[in-house]
């Protein structure tokens, strides 16, 4: 049987025999867990960095919390969608080396913006959140600071707002936690219908497959006769494939608690793509300058893209949404 068949076959069945999607699950084993490991380890990472805020030693708390940052990146809407704290936690494509230019300003100028955290809140989001704090920890051009300077001073503003940005998104989602859990109950005019509520989680399950293939895989494919490897998300401490792994897993976490019914061909879509994905031995996907790299890396953007055709298929129709739903198409 072939995969168009299957999914017509599996949509059709799913229909006809209509469930609801599991939010709750979804909120309780999923998000709420995922936002208060972030939490902890950005707290861990500025209280580090206010101990020995020296390179070496922040870099590992550094990395843990970028993992935790994989766990609950694509939920962007809600608390992460206030204030623009997505992108001030984690401002990336930077299609115009954004980054890079705003902490050279800070830097050079050494002016006031490390004086308070007010003050340092103020500061453009290029110049804060994760990638600001990768350029100053692992770029040549920045990291050789000594404890003491004003590079140092930075690298402990930019933890201590990390902190700050993801302790608040975690105790905003106490709320929001019940926003979606009353969705079309009197009084939510955020969520009409408990339907709306399920499709937003849907649709950053959709989104979150989709923002990998396109962005963690495609920004680095770039095209065949002129790849660009240099675009890898985080390549500069050396974790483009690890946060295509962390993400993927996260979102398979998501789609198993957010289905309420098994999910056989969505679970085994997921499997394939986490078993290519850590036989790829490419941590920050240079390979794709190479024919037979960049072959690896397109077969694995594409079983990704297939395990968001059979979530669609086993999940949508789980609360109304049609096999083939795209979170892009303002459904």
């Amino acid at each position: 049987m072939t995969h168009a068949i299957r999914r017509a076959a599996l949509a059709t069945l799913l229909l006809a025999a209509p469930a609801h999607a599991d939010v709750d699950a979804a909120i309780t084993d999923h998000i709420l867990p995922g936002f208060t490991e972030f939490s902890n380890a950005a707290n861990a990472l500025s209280d580090v960095a206010a101990e020995d805020c020296t390179a070496q030693a922040v870099a590992p708390a550094y990395q843990e919390a970028f993992d935790a940052w994989m766990g609950v990146s694509h939920l962007t809407f809600g608390p992460l969608e206030d204030q623009g704290r997505a992108l001030a936690i984690a401002f990336w494509p930077d299609k115009r080396g954004m980054v890079r230019s705003t902490v050279a300003r800070l830097v050079a100028d050494q002016d006031a913006a490390t004086a308070t955290a007010e003050d340092f809140a103020e500061v453009s989001v290029a110049g804060r959140g994760l990638f600001a704090l990768e350029y100053l920890l692992f770029d040549p051009d920045f990291a050789g600071y000594d404890a003491g300077s004003y590079s140092c001073e930075l690298v402990q503003a930019v933890s201590a707002d990390l902190a700050r940005m993801a302790a608040e998104t975690r105790a905003d989602w106490s709320d929001y936690a019940t926003t979606l859990q009353t969705a079309g109950e009197a009084g939510n005019t955020t969520y009409l219908t408990e339907k709306e509520a399920a499709q937003e989680l849907f649709t950053a399950l959709v989104s979150g497959l989709e923002w990998t293939a396109d962005q963690r895989l495609g920004r680095p494919m770039g095209s065949f006769d002129r790849p660009r490897p240099e675009r890898a998300e985080a390549r500069r401490s050396g974790r483009s494939l690890r946060n295509v792994i962390l993400s993927v897993e996260a979102l398979e976490d998501l789609a198993r608690h957010l289905a309420n019914g098994p999910i056989p061909e969505t679970e085994a879509a997921f499997a394939t793509v986490l078993d290519l994905a850590r036989e790829l031995d490419d941590p920050v996907l240079a390979g794709v300058a190479d024919p037979a790299g960049r072959l690896k890396v397109e077969i694995l953007q594409q079983h990704i893209k297939t395990a968001k055709t059979y979530a669609a298929a086993e999940i949508g129709p789980q609360f109304g949404v049609a096999a083939g739903f795209n979170a892009t198409d303002g459904d």
